[in-house]
């Protein structure tokens, strides 16, 4: 028969012993408690000394405010802290140790000995512990202010954690590891470490540079490629602060710093996300470095789930990180226009011969990699579209007796980007409500679908909505008009105030008239109910001309004070938008822009206006169909390569309809 066992109370050394191999798991976590500690005594210098990999001895250093004198008896008990003193404490702790537990531990699993002065204190003093307790009263010595605690003989009496450890120079990496984070984030601290007897191995000075910090620890390889990241969000009062390296460094370890109110934390999510950010621009298998530093309200942070504290949990932590790596995705989105790249230079006047180099010295090996025909991209964008086997013509892009024409400053070239653009503005853009919506544009873009846009090789117009294109071994089906709503709200954003005119020919519109018409059309959704049209279209007249201003000053759209218009704004060179759709655009115009709040009033312009230039009409696609298939493959769609920063929102409208490792799989069963 089975006896059940008698549980006891475990005796207090035991206690004390395991409470004490769950902080103190090796040498790096006795470092980061006592660097910790430093650092809330306010030191301005940190010396760390190490023998053995930390396991004969850990010494540090630091010139804080010291210990006092009275709190020396039971400094080094289990729960003895000057942090907390109620468990609410814990909601807004802003030090970095709290438990009271850090050197009970250490007491306990080695020899410690802390010697410290106070600058009210006219002398140091220095006493030793064991298993929490002093080993006899503090003694009276020389001494700085500051405070020196040294660990000798760590895990003495844990022979088994002891030889789990890796090997001495193993070990010192690892606390090297800790300290150069912490000289990272506290650039206005100096931190020195070194072996016994040996030069500093790392160093940094006070009162120095994040930036500097990263160089003299990590290297001046890092260093140049550096991004700095800044976001401030209201919503989930967060700060987030920090550097990236651009996507010209790679390391196959990717070196990542990662603090929540300044303690040094695990966070898993947070570097799956960069990963996968960076998987799109470094080879595989390669990583970047990365430092963030989140400032978040303690009250939204349980600290108190870890006994070494390297993981915290926080509120909305799925939503932060996401929008973290927005931000990530927004900067790198211009950085991979830096990449460089070497080749092997010839000298002037030497001929190599391959057949003379093979004899003098012969070539090793090299092993390519089979790539198999399923995997094999077999068009690039140089090469020609679907619409050169169908035997179309050329189109002339004035022989349809256009009402508009093109006039005013030049328009970008083929080569530049977005960012080009906004560079050679003749008028800098200086209103806040465009730089943020240009900003929401910026953190919303999709790094996935851009890569896809950026790199797509153009196949065929398709019909008035939709066109073919081919990104890799991969064929899609997008819809031009939504992505070139897109386009047209992001070109009227970044030329804001720069814009060519379309001039309006051969005589100005009357708006009223444009109205006029709108409201005899199905798509005004007119009703006897709504009034007399004249009535409204004078009205809707009124208010355009009432606004003019703006429009001319803003978007190149020119309204006189008799009500004609005389010209639209060019957001695209050989662009024209549509004659059919322009009274009722004047109509939306007049109704469905919110005139009064400036950045509703912008928003909601910008956006009537790109789908208003969207639009193609059936009559214009039926007598000038040549003419829409050449705008759409040579206007539209490199339009798209060039500027379009796609928000997530637009992968609705991109439609896979094939795959060429996914076919090669159904012919091989045939």
């Amino acid at each position: 028969m089975l006896e059940p066992g008698v549980i006891k109370k475990l005796d207090e050394t035991v206690v004390n012993r395991i409470a004490a191999g769950e902080i103190i798991q090796r040498p790096a976590n006795a470092l980061k408690e006592l660097l910790e500690n430093s650092l809330d005594a306010k030191s301005t210098y940190i010396q760390v000394t190490v023998k053995s990999g930390g396991l004969k001895l850990l010494q540090i250093q630091d010139n804080g405010t010291g210990i006092r004198k009275e709190d020396m008896p039971i400094v080094c008990e289990r729960f003895t802290t000057s942090k907390l003193t109620t468990f609410e404490d814990l909601t807004k702790i802003a030090t970095f140790g709290f438990r009271g537990e850090a050197l009970a531990s250490m007491s306990h699993v080695a020899h410690l000995t802390i010697q410290t002065k106070t600058a009210k204190e006219k002398c140091a003093y220095k006493a030793s512990y064991e298993d929490g307790k002093l080993k006899a009263p503090p003694k009276p010595c020389a001494g700085n202010q500051g405070t020196i605690i040294t660990i000798e003989n760590l895990f003495y009496n844990m022979p088994q954690r002891k030889q789990s450890l890796k090997s001495p120079n193993e070990e010192f990496q690892r606390i090297s590891d800790v300290l150069s984070k912490y000289a990272v984030h506290n650039p206005k601290v100096g931190f020195s470490l070194k072996r016994f007897g040996e030069q500093p191995s790392v160093k940094t000075p006070p009162n120095s540079t994040t930036e500097s910090n990263i160089q003299t620890i990590f290297g001046a390889t890092i260093a140049k490629e550096l991004m700095p990241l800044e976001l401030k969000d209201e919503v989930h009062k967060f700060y987030m602060t920090g550097f990236i390296t651009k996507v010209n460094y790679n390391a196959k370890k990717g070196i990542m710093l990662f603090f929540i109110n300044h303690r040094l934390v695990d966070l898993a999510a947070l570097k799956n996300a960069i990963d996968s950010v960076y998987s799109l621009y470094l080879p595989k298998g390669m990583h970047p470095f990365a430092y963030i530093s989140l400032e978040i309200n303690p009250s939204n942070i349980d600290v108190n789930v870890h006994p070494t504290k390297h993981e915290v949990h926080f509120l909305y932590e799925d939503d932060i990180v996401e929008k973290i790596k927005l931000n990530i995705e927004a900067q790198l989105l211009g950085s991979n226009d830096t990449r460089t790249f070497y080749k092997q230079l010839k000298i002037p006047g030497i001929s190599v011969d391959s057949t003379t180099v093979e004899e003098e010295r012969p070539l090793k090996t090299i092993s390519v990699e089979r790539i198999n025909p399923q995997n094999m991209v077999r068009t690039d964008n140089k090469e020609q579209s679907i619409l050169k086997f169908l035997n179309v013509e050329g189109v002339k892009l004035n022989d349809s007796g256009c009402s508009m024409s093109l006039s005013g400053s030049s328009v970008a070239s083929a080569e530049e980007s977005f960012r080009d653009v906004a560079a050679r503005k003749s008028k800098e853009v200086k209103l806040t409500s465009i730089l943020n919506m240009q900003k929401k544009i910026e953190n919303g873009c999709s790094v996935e679908i851009r890569k896809i846009v950026k790199e797509m090789v153009f196949v065929g117009v398709v019909d008035k909505e939709f066109a073919l294109f081919q990104h890799e071994t991969r064929l899609y089906m997008a819809n031009t008009i939504k992505l070139s709503e897109e386009l047209f709200y992001q070109r009227l954003l970044y030329e804001f105030e720069n814009f060519s005119m379309i001039t309006i020919k051969p005589a100005a519109l009357r708006i009223k008239d444009l109205i006029k018409l709108a409201l005899e059309t199905p798509e005004s959704g007119w009703s006897e109910d709504d009034g007399d049209k004249d009535e409204l279209a004078a009205r809707a007249e009124e208010i355009l001309i009432e606004k003019s201003a703006i429009l001319r000053e803003y978007f190149s759209m020119n309204i006189t004070d008799k009500g004609y218009l005389e010209s639209l704004p060019s957001l695209l060179a050989q662009h024209m938008p549509s004659k059919t759709f322009l009274p009722i655009y004047a109509l939306r115009l007049a109704t469905e822009v919110e005139w009064e709040t400036e950045e509703e009033c912008f928003e909601t312009f910008c956006r009537e206006t790109a789908r208003y230039y969207a639009m193609i009409s059936e009559y214009e696609l039926q007598t000038e169909p040549k003419r829409h298939k050449w705008m759409v493959e040579h206007v539209i769609y490199p339009a798209f390569k060039k500027y379009l920063l796609p928000p997530h929102s637009l992968k609705k409208y991109f439609y896979e309809l094939a795959n060429l490792p996914a076919l090669y799989k159904v012919f091989e069963r045939c």
